[in-house]
């Protein structure tokens, strides 16, 4: 019998290290699948195509004009559908990207100046537009556009995008509720404090700096304000928690009212607009076609995995997860560790509601409502224990993208908002009940 005992112990191990990353990419397969339909070609390469195909058409003495929509991949169209008629010899009479509305006014001009429109590249979205035949001498029938091909829309680059967009705020947060979670805590106010740093950053730069005007400098000073102020709640948490005994549940609970209704009378209930344009770049700009919000949360995940696996604070984390009394009897200082948990916690959600603001371009104190609900739900679905001290930092940035997954996946294939909600509290439930079935057959 002993010689088959370490069988079930590998299938185990493999399960708790592998497994979430299974459940992601069956989720992504699955959806894959079932948002699988004819898309039409965007990007550089329907463009080269679509130029290939008019000069094989017309030849090279032909005018044509470039049509395009608003869309990323739609930019990427016109460029190199442009560059290659040019490099042919194909006159191109204009090159538009816009709304039908646009490409009707720049067609009719194109005319009114003496050209004849042999043919008109197009995308697959911008084809189907119905200005052409109410243009005289123009007509449907004069758009080349490639073929559609089959793919899922789940799986086209500028969702996945969105879906990992979406998901970094969360994400971030997440990594301060894992640590939390892994002390055997909990933060319920995290949601409140994501209102509480986007209304604190911004009174900070309209009220010290020249709003709209406000420089880099102010800006940043700004944003390490909002974080600051999210910080002390999570110290006071952390104190409240240390020091008079009071429950995380109850302690957070209390500053979850509190924080948000601080951010609602710190802005007057009002959404705060007067910001620079520079802010934005922090949560709605993008860097090498990345967005920024991505890049922070993949750096910020590197650091958090570092510090829990390689240093002695997030060994100490774990030890007053697993057992506070041993860990204290062990020399861990235990109040301390937590109430740095707890600040660290404050401090990411605060940097949650300063990109958050930064996508919208306001400090608004409705913002981060239910927040809560779905990073412990990110953080759970992740693999952490909320007995305390189980957990990995990248289990929960898988947890996050199932959650995301999800949620984009059903609202592709259009499931209403109840029966999304229905099956996310399943998806929490049933991560609940495979970290308490496997705690079982530890125990046994």
């Amino acid at each position: 019998m002993n010689a088959i005992e370490p069988k079930p112990q590998r299938w185990t191990a493999f399960a708790n290290d592998y497994g979430m990353v299974l459940v992601l990419l069956f989720l992504i397969a699955a959806f894959s699948v079932l948002t699988l339909e004819r898309q039409s070609s965007t990007g550089a390469d329907a463009g080269h195509v679509v130029a290939r195909n008019i000069i094989a058409t017309h030849g090279t003495s032909g005018t044509v004009v470039v049509v395009a929509g608003l869309k990323p991949p739609d930019e990427a169209f016109l460029r190199e559908a442009t560059d290659a008629l040019k490099a042919a010899g194909v006159t191109v009479a204009a090159t538009i990207g816009g709304k039908p509305a646009d490409a009707r006014r720049t067609i009719e001009h194109v005319l009114q100046e003496g050209h004849s429109i042999d043919a008109i590249a197009a995308t697959g979205d911008a084809a189907n537009w119905s200005i052409y035949d109410r243009i005289e001498s123009v007509g449907s029938d004069k758009c080349v556009s490639a073929a559609p091909t089959l793919w899922p829309t789940f799986a086209k680059s500028e969702n996945v995008l969105n879906v990992a967009n979406q998901t970094a705020i969360y994400a971030i947060i997440a990594i301060g509720m894992t640590m939390v979670i892994i002390t055997a805590g909990i933060d319920l106010s995290v949601g409140s404090l994501v209102a509480l740093s986007a209304v604190a950053t911004a009174v900070f730069i309209r009220d010290t700096g020249a709003g709209t005007e406000t420089g880099v400098g102010l800006m940043i000073v700004g944003c390490c304000v909002g974080m600051g102020v999210c910080a002390l709640a999570g110290i006071f948490n952390g104190a409240m928690i240390t020091r008079l005994g009071i429950p995380p549940f109850i302690a957070t609970l209390a500053m979850m009212l509190m924080a948000r209704g601080l951010a609602r009378r710190l802005s007057d209930e009002l959404s705060i607009q007067a910001l620079p344009a520079s802010f934005t770049w922090i949560g709605g700009a993008a860097t090498f076609g990345i967005p920024n919000p991505v890049i922070l949360m993949v750096v910020l995940y590197a650091v958090a995995h570092f510090v829990m696996s390689r240093t002695v604070f997030g060994r100490y984390v774990y030890a007053v997860g697993g057992n506070a009394e041993a860990a204290r009897l062990s020399g861990v200082p235990v109040k301390r560790v937590t109430v740095v948990v707890y600040t660290l916690c404050g401090a990411l959600a605060g940097l949650g509601g300063i990109v958050q603001s930064s996508k919208l371009g306001s400090g608004d104190p409705k913002l981060g409502l239910m927040f809560e609900l779905d990073v412990i739900a990110a953080v759970v679905v992740g693999g952490t224990s909320l007995m305390g001290g189980e957990g990995r930092i990248f289990g929960t940035l898988i947890g996050a993208f199932i959650i995301a997954v999800i949620k984009n996946g059903m609202n592709l294939m259009k499931v209403g908002a109840p029966e999304q909600q229905i099956v996310l509290g399943a998806v929490v439930l049933l991560a609940v009940l495979v970290d308490t079935l496997k705690r079982r057959g530890t125990a046994h």
